[in-house]
């Protein structure tokens, strides 16, 4: 599918529409491992041992797609330092920060209504 590109002003895109762009952010962003990535940026720079030292279960290969992903979005900023080796910094943008916002939101509803998910879970036996 190609993405339709926004053509006239931010108020004009359809976010219903299969092929809008916005759908394919939303795609891109309502993931567990982009949550956790721009929930552990958070302020803060980190470089990509210390980003996956501090998701426990992501693999090299997710970290890795999903920094590109956020980066690609302008969500993250990626710094290359020319040492040897090359030490890679990621930081938020502030359209990421603004993402965060919402993020904190979800993790705050999550531990806000863990027990009630957990109740309602168990009584279908998952």
């Amino acid at each position: 599918m190609v993405t339709k590109q926004l053509k006239g002003t931010v108020d004009d895109a359809d976010l219903t529409r299969a092929d809008s762009l916005a759908r394919e952010i939303f795609s891109d962003v309502a993931n567990k491992w982009a949550f956790l990535i721009i929930e552990s940026l958070g302020e803060r720079t980190l470089r990509f041992s210390e980003l996956r030292n501090e998701i426990e279960g992501i693999s090299h290969k997710m970290l890795t797609q999903n920094l590109r992903m956020l980066e690609r979005n302008g969500l993250v900023e990626r710094t290359v330092h020319p040492t040897v080796p090359p030490r890679v910094e990621y930081t938020l943008t502030e359209p990421g920060q603004g993402l965060r916002a919402t993020v904190d939101g979800m993790c705050a509803w999550t531990h806000r209504y863990l027990g009630d998910i957990e109740a309602s879970r168990s009584r279908f036996g998952t």
